[in-house]
């Protein structure tokens, strides 16, 4: 990072547009997280443990792809529109038509082989390659727009107000859509033809966003293009000399298991244990609000305490929440929210904040290594929220198998009794274990961001 250009001052089209990049994001990756696992186990008929197991396995994939993808954002040319922007505009088109294929219900009556052929070829071609392309210049962008850690943390809340509004969307009116009530037997089914429908609704509207960002930010950073022969082993060794990014790596990829165990689970939790089909869309409707509530001061809280601070106090505030529903094992649908909110607004203190907790580890490894690569550093990070999408999907997966899931049993007490348990004891181990490495392991508090912030810009 070598300076501004003479372009306008960072405001509110930068933030507004940077919102949308997210909001296009996540209406097909919230889409996916939500609804992927329910559609091939209810629809395709396939078991859970080999969905789970796929997205395990897409995850070495990604472990290529995020860091190819990094590196081509670092040596990329620095066009008139900027560094990032352009694989924005360049991607929007696959990524949305990929996310469609992944609900492909004309296939449900083929062979068993073909569909799971067809779920691990979708799946890849979407995660591992299309999203990748889109979200690691995305996620980069942020160091361009500004280097201000004012500016930075409020990229980071509308960011998070962009995924927010997505999963609002996609939380609130999607279940409405796909779930039906079997009149035969009363129980809530799934629909596999309106979540293709839904899917190309989502796609579009993630097309439409990506534009509008594109559109709406301007970089204003300059950035050096690398030029320098890429080393793996060097590459190797800076990320596992940083405390800093192995911090943030195992943080995010904790937050992942936590969030998508939360609202992933929220496909069983309710249809199956509660048998409400509304709940699944009041939840995310309900979530939406925490997360646009905390949104309002967010910032003023984390500039007072230190991200890293708030991140903990959140933490620990949702592993007592859901520790005690997994005790209390209510059938209340209105206890149960109770403790379900408590335990979102434990996630969103670190999920409003961790966008600008990256890149103040972009900041603390350029002090360190004399060497600023936004686009390597951020496919790291991105590479572990992707593990953590599929260890909590591997895992959910796991678990629902283990308690006798299936098309079959998915109403029987035994099992319906072991959602509930998944649902509040897994979130509620990793909320612990998110507290214990933001703690531990990661030292960026709010003196060392200052302090960095100062050396950046000259002010020793």
């Amino acid at each position: 990072m070598v300076g501004k250009n003479n372009l306008k001052q960072f405001g509110i089209k930068d933030k507004i547009g940077y919102m949308f990049g997210d909001c296009g994001n996540d209406f097909t990756f919230i889409l996916c997280a939500m609804f992927l696992m329910k559609f091939y186990t209810d629809v395709m008929g396939v078991s859970a443990a080999i969905v789970g197991l796929m997205m395990l396995v897409a995850k070495a994939v990604d472990a290529v792809t995020d860091v190819l993808m990094g590196q081509v954002c670092d040596r990329s040319k620095v066009t008139a529109k900027g560094k990032f922007a352009p694989w924005i505009r360049r991607m929007m088109g696959p990524v949305a038509l990929a996310s469609i294929l992944m609900y492909a219900v004309y296939f449900k009556n083929m062979p068993m082989g073909f569909k799971i052929f067809w779920m691990f070829f979708t799946y890849l071609l979407y995660g591992s390659i299309c999203y990748t392309g889109v979200n690691i210049p995305y996620g980069s962008m942020a160091s361009a727009l500004s280097p201000e850690p004012k500016d930075r943390t409020s990229l980071s809340t509308f960011r998070s107000i962009g995924a927010t509004l997505a999963s609002m969307g996609i939380g609130v009116v999607t279940p409405m859509i796909v779930y039906y009530k079997d009149e035969a037997s009363g129980n809530m089914m799934f629909s596999g033809e309106k979540m293709l429908a839904c899917a190309i609704v989502c796609s579009v509207i993630a097309v439409v966003s990506y534009i509008l960002c594109y559109t709406l930010t301007t970089e204003r950073v300059k950035m050096h293009q690398v030029t320098e022969k890429f080393s793996f082993r060097t590459f190797f060794k800076t990320i596992i000399s940083s405390r800093s990014l192995i911090g943030i790596i195992i943080s995010a990829l904790l937050l992942l298991i936590v969030q998508l165990a939360l609202t992933g689970m929220n496909n069983y939790i309710y249809p199956n244990y509660f048998k409400n089909r509304a709940a699944i869309s009041l939840a995310s409707l309900l979530s939406s609000i925490v997360i646009l509530t905390l949104s309002t001061f967010i910032g003023k809280v984390s500039s007072a305490i230190g991200k890293k601070e708030t991140s903990v106090t959140g933490a620990l505030i949702g592993a007592i929440s859901m520790a005690i529903a997994f005790f209390i094992h209510t059938d209340n649908i209105a206890i149960w929210f109770v403790f379900f909110l408590i335990g979102y607004i434990g996630l969103a203190c670190f999920n409003l904040l961790c966008w600008a907790m990256i890149t103040d580890v972009i900041d603390d490894m350029e002090i360190k290594n004399g060497v600023r690569s936004d686009g390597s550093i951020y496919a790291v990070y991105s590479f572990a929220r992707k593990l953590g999408q599929a260890a909590a999907s591997g895992l959910t997966g796991a678990l629902l198998s283990l308690v006798g899931y299936t098309k079959e049993t998915a109403f029987e007490a035994s099992v319906t009794n072991g959602i509930y348990n998944i649902s509040t004891l897994v979130p509620s181990i990793s909320f612990l274990a998110l507290a214990l490495a933001l703690t531990f392991l990661y030292p960026l508090n709010k003196k060392r961001v200052m302090e960095n912030t100062k050396i950046l810009h000259g002010d020793k």
